[in-house]
């Protein structure tokens, strides 16, 4: 009996001791087996590790892609035009024993506070660098000012253990104070911009309906040259047809041309003239000789 209630106790402290010897490591963590705060073995593949218990730690870390957001800090680009911005990054633990050496116990919590320190001092020395002004900062030249600002945090963050993957500007605004002042500007802009398109139209209007008045003052002289050109060969035509046909026989040339006159004459409510006795312009109706003596020719009617 005496046996068995010291070989139970023993063999409890011999299981627990074999199983605080024992250790799991999945495939999103990394560890490392410390003896006395030194480094003594590095597990980075996933299964089951070994330890000296009581003597020996493990601590593990995170191997997924972590994330950041940094806090709001002031830049000031070439054309001096104040923002303020805030970023976000993507970044992992690539080398654990660098990182240990580097942050010691305060693990992530101190390498995130050093790493915020390296991408504000990125951000300020990228977004202020010469010619980089607020416009090229708000336009597509963004996405390599963001790229140069993740290559140089990287540079610096490996002294870390740690791998920036990304750094993304969140936003970039103008503070408070000086955005009454830059819409100012920019409506003044704005407003100078659509004046000149005005002017340049009003300009473009003026050059476009001289054109048309010439246009149309020369077609309307060309026209009234080739109707005086027409009418001047057709009067032309008609003097030489009456100069013809009164050569031909000039009592059919009276006669026609009498007609004529008697038509225009007696043409509406013109139907009653007084002439003298002896007027001519009846003579084809009144003279005997030639179309006959009427009852009219006695009254002067």
């Amino acid at each position: 009996m005496k046996k068995t209630a010291y070989l139970l106790p023993a063999v409890v402290i011999v299981i627990a001791a074999a199983l605080s010897s024992v250790f799991v490591v999945d495939e999103r963590e990394k560890a490392l087996v410390l003896q006395f705060g030194q480094i003594v073995n590095v597990q980075e593949e996933p299964g089951l590790g070994f330890k000296i218990p009581l003597i020996q730690d493990v601590v593990k870390y995170d191997d997924r892609i972590l994330s950041l957001d940094t806090q709001t800090i002031e830049v000031t680009p070439s054309d001096d035009r104040r923002l303020i911005v805030d970023a976000f990054a993507r970044y992992r633990i690539t080398d654990v024993v660098q990182f240990r050496q580097a942050v010691g116990v305060g693990g992530l919590r101190t390498a995130e506070a050093r790493l915020t320190d390296i991408l504000n001092s990125q951000i300020r020395e990228v977004l202020g660098a010469d010619q980089v002004t607020s416009d090229t900062i708000l336009s597509e030249e963004r996405r390599a000012l963001m790229n140069r600002i993740r290559d140089q945090a990287r540079e610096q963050a490996l002294s870390l253990g740690l791998d920036v993957v990304d750094v993304r500007l969140k936003q970039t605004n103008l503070p408070a104070q000086n955005l009454d002042a830059t819409f100012a500007r920019m409506r003044a802009e704005r407003e100078r911009e659509a004046a000149d398109e005005i002017a340049r139209g009003n300009e473009a209007a003026q050059r476009v309906r001289a054109l048309a008045d010439r246009t149309v003052t020369e077609t309307l002289s060309e026209a009234e040259r080739d109707a005086q050109i027409t009418r001047g060969e057709a009067d032309a035509l008609a003097a030489a047809t009456f100069s013809e046909a009164y050569g031909a026989d000039q009592e059919f040339f009276e006669f026609y041309r009498s007609m004529q006159a008697y038509e225009q004459a007696l043409t509406g409510a013109n139907s009653t003239m007084v002439l003298t006795p002896d007027s001519s312009f009846f003579d084809y109706l009144l003279n005997s000789d030639r179309g006959g003596r009427s009852s009219v020719g006695d009254t002067g009617q």
